[in-house]
């Protein structure tokens, strides 16, 4: 990948600005470790700071940052989330595994019990802050003490979706040279790590009903649209919800935003039908 470089941040509010102009409501920045960003030119408060800055950017409605690294993900950053309005509390913050001796295999430069307390001061400061993850099952030497461990980390850690993945080889790495598991176990354990957050999203999900949530419509909510006269997009913590337009209400339109009472949830997203005359939130922001 080569060594990381920084653009300045001038550079980058000046786009997001003329982004903004152009009519975007919603930004997402982007790196490979966006918090190692500001280190080549020596500040290393400067995710922060940029992340702050945004927030004195009009009409910017929606920021959001991907990915962070567990090894440098510091207490400024937690801080300008919280304390900036503008920036979703949604983060990406890839585990790998939850047992050390595989992270010292994989030459992780951080252990779980350090990744669980920035998950700690990250739900002190944003309680309302959804966290999704990758996890790797299957790396050559796992045990199923180590795969256990990993079992633990998630079923604490409480994340709002996972992605998951059968390690497989890659040429030229030292791990493609070590002896690999049998599929039968790995198989095994990915389907167990996968039931175990589908538990977990679901039970989160449902924390969502009877709440009102403000969405950022993005389209329609798919095939049965026609039927449903649903539309559909993410609330301010990144969850994908599908809301219906109560008859003779106005339906929004893409990069509205609509306030709605969450009806049901799903498996991986949430519905809100709301009915004004129960009770139920419906109101369009333009």
């Amino acid at each position: 990948r080569g060594k990381e470089h920084d653009r300045r941040p001038g550079d980058i509010l000046a786009e997001i600005r003329q982004c903004v102009d152009d009519g975007a409501k919603e930004v997402t920045l982007l790196g490979q470790n966006v918090n190692s960003f500001g280190y080549g030119i020596g500040d290393r408060f400067a995710f922060s700071k940029l992340l702050r800055a945004c927030g004195d950017i009009e009409g910017l409605e929606r920021v959001r940052f991907t990915s962070p690294h567990p090894a440098a993900f510091t207490d400024d950053v937690i801080a300008a989330m919280a304390e900036t309005p503008n920036v979703m509390h949604q983060l990406h913050f890839p585990l790998q595994s939850g047992s050390d001796r595989i992270l010292r295999a994989m030459r992780r430069s951080y252990r779980s019990a350090k990744f669980l307390d920035i998950l700690r001061k990250i739900r002190e400061a944003m309680p309302d802050a959804q966290i999704s993850t990758d996890i790797i099952v299957g790396f050559p030497g796992e045990t199923e003490e180590d795969f256990q461990e990993t079992m633990r980390v998630v079923e604490e850690a409480r994340f709002s979706s996972a992605f998951t993945f059968i390690y497989s080889p890659r040429p030229g790495t030292p791990a493609a040279a070590m002896e690999q598991l049998p599929h039968d176990v790995v198989q095994d354990r990915f389907e167990r790590l996968v039931a175990l957050q589908e538990r977990i999203t679901a039970e989160n999900l449902k924390t969502f009903e009877g709440r009102d949530v403000e969405v950022m419509v993005t389209g329609a909510s798919g095939k049965k649209d026609a039927a449903t006269h649903r539309v559909t997009g993410r609330e301010k913590t990144g969850v994908l919800v599908h809301v219906g337009v109560p008859e003779g209400e106005p339906t929004p339109q893409i990069g509205d935003f609509v306030t709605a009472t969450v009806t049901h949830a799903g498996k991986h997203n949430l519905i809100a039908d709301p009915d004004p005359k129960a009770g139920q939130t419906y109101a369009i922001r333009h």
